[in-house]
């Protein structure tokens, strides 16, 4: 049986240019090939758009992460430095252990999450009978 690990994807429009003062205190946590966490933007035409990309071995291990770490407190600060999005910002989907998706496979992900809904393909944290902590940030 294949072990499944749990990728995720969430995107941001940058209120700022990245060498703005106000992004400073921004901590970037995905990162290209080269090292860089700041050169990839998919989006053509919106040098603004930002994403965050990373697999985790576990549900539990995302949600640690996210709700558990110094994350937590970025994640609180997030309206500074990122616009509010009207449409879905973030998605998850399995993927075989050892496979790093692809930044096109991720947004392939995403817009599929937009256009058709919470499935097998592409889910948010609602799909995930596993994580608790979520609900509880939600509501904070």
């Amino acid at each position: 049986m294949t072990t499944l690990h749990l990728a995720q994807l969430n995107i941001g429009r940058l209120r700022y240019e990245v060498g703005d003062p106000r992004m400073a205190d921004f901590v970037w946590r995905y990162q290209d090939d080269s090292g860089s966490a700041i050169d990839t933007r998919p989006f053509a035409g919106d040098p603004r758009m930002a994403i965050n990309l990373s697999v985790w071995d576990s549900v539990e291990a995302l949600e640690r992460f996210v709700w558990q770490t110094v994350h937590k407190r970025f994640y609180g600060r997030r309206h500074e430095w990122f616009e509010r999005m009207d449409e879905r910002y973030f998605v998850m989907w399995w993927v075989p252990a050892g496979r790093r998706p692809t930044v096109q496979e991720a947004i392939e992900r995403l817009q599929h999450l937009q256009q058709h809904g919470p499935n097998e393909h592409a889910f948010g944290w609602e799909s995930l009978p596993a994580a608790q902590l979520w609900k509880a940030a939600r509501c904070a």
